[in-house]
């Protein structure tokens, strides 16, 4: 059955059996997380964690977009009325649901036909099973937004091949479902007309073997074939740049590889991190890198510490000024200050990366739990 009450009614439950579908219903909005969308979730995961009725969770959103990111618009609207606190307790509720879903004891199986960016990767690629489709498009915008790429995505964007995640995360580069397959974001591959057979399938099955479930998905699954220029292809060029140290290292790499032969693809990238804001460039590559070498819990508590900084604008306002340009004015003509990224220093960088002086503040405290599958402690 659907259970449907009130702002509930932005995240619908569905009783199947064994399993809980949530559907994630604001198709108006692309789905965005508002906050009660993340406290609902948050409250779904844990529920069902505890109760033994339930076997497995699918998650899917209505409409032509899985989850097209978090309610940014209204973070920005708090920190315009000095509330910025009130967007530090949206990404609190969100990195820890986050972790909830990186960490959960029951196999999740996320449907993500549609558009999947930002805050909809967070619902989604932490859990066991991410099924991309033909509709599918994939992306962390964040840095044209004057964000990076959060919800623990110096977790699983460090942890893709080569420097595909640099790649993906400094030019908010838009991937589709074959491509999310091959680099590891979606672990399955189905045509969106097969998927009402599968989730009846999953159903049937009332399985919380996550061997069970990955043999019924398969079933439904194929390896579709990479357009001819995708990205993907170009996994030596990407390796060969966005593994500099800097990322005025990254631009010059590409700029000698664009000198040496004239290239569309090339030319675009640049193009994508010179419309970026330079702080956001700055703190993303140092977040991904220092993902590398952390847990999933690790990377949360630095990417709190870091959106924090981020609101609070000390060091740069770029957050709320990459969303008036691109959210609200729409003039897509964002004033970046620092404008140059010579003109950051490592001092205005560690800022990010360093604890929050204000008396009320508090660093993320995850929730603790003994009984972790190996695929979860895994990732700590």
């Amino acid at each position: 059955m659907a259970s449907t009450n009130g702002e509930t009614d932005q995240v619908l439950v569905e009783e199947r059996s064994c399993g809980r579908i949530f559907m994630l219903n604001r198709p108006k909005q692309l789905n965005a997380l508002s906050a009660v969308m993340v406290s609902r979730l948050l409250e779904l995961f844990l529920s069902c964690a505890e109760d033994s009725s339930v076997k497995f969770i699918i998650v899917k959103g209505q409409g032509r977009a899985f989850c097209a990111g978090g309610d940014v618009a209204a973070v920005v609207h708090d920190i315009n009325r000095g509330n910025w606190k009130s967007g530090a307790d949206y990404f609190r509720k969100e990195f820890t649901m986050n972790y909830v879903i990186a960490t959960y004891i029951k196999p999740q199986v996320s449907i993500l036909n549609g558009i999947v960016m930002g805050g909809g990767a967070g619902v989604s690629v932490h859990g066991r099973f991410r099924i991309a489709t033909e509709k599918s498009l994939f992306a962390m915008p964040e840095t044209a937004l004057g964000l990076f790429p959060d919800i623990g995505a110096s977790y699983f964007l460090s942890r893709l091949p080569g420097f595909f995640g640099e790649y993906v995360g400094l030019t908010g580069a838009r991937l589709d479902g074959a491509e999310m397959l091959a680099c590891g974001l979606a672990t399955h591959f189905v045509q969106s007309e097969s998927l009402p057979l599968l989730e009846e399938a999953l159903v049937r099955a009332a399985s919380s073997d996550p061997v069970v479930i990955s043999s019924i998905i398969e079933q439904f699954s194929h390896a579709p074939n990479l357009k001819k220029n995708s990205a993907y292809h170009r996994l030596d060029v990407i390796n060969k740049c966005f593994s500099r140290r800097t990322v005025e290292d990254i631009f010059e790499a590409l700029e000698r590889v664009s000198a040496d032969k004239k290239d569309d693809w090339i030319s675009s990238t640049i193009q994508s991190l010179k419309k970026a804001s330079p702080m956001s460039l700055k703190i993303s590559l140092r977040s991904i890198r220092e993902g590398r070498l952390q847990g999933i819990g690790k990377c949360l508590v630095r990417e709190f510490r870091m959106v924090c900084h981020v609101m609070l604008g000390e060091v740069s306002k770029d957050f709320v000024e990459g969303c008036r340009a691109i959210l609200l004015d729409k003039d897509r003509n964002p004033k970046w200050a620092p404008s140059k990224l010579e003109s950051i220093s490592d001092e205005m960088v560690d800022r990010y990366f360093s604890k929050v002086d204000d008396a009320d503040w508090e660093d993320l405290k995850l929730p603790v739990s003994s009984r972790l599958p190996a695929y979860a402690m895994a990732k700590l």
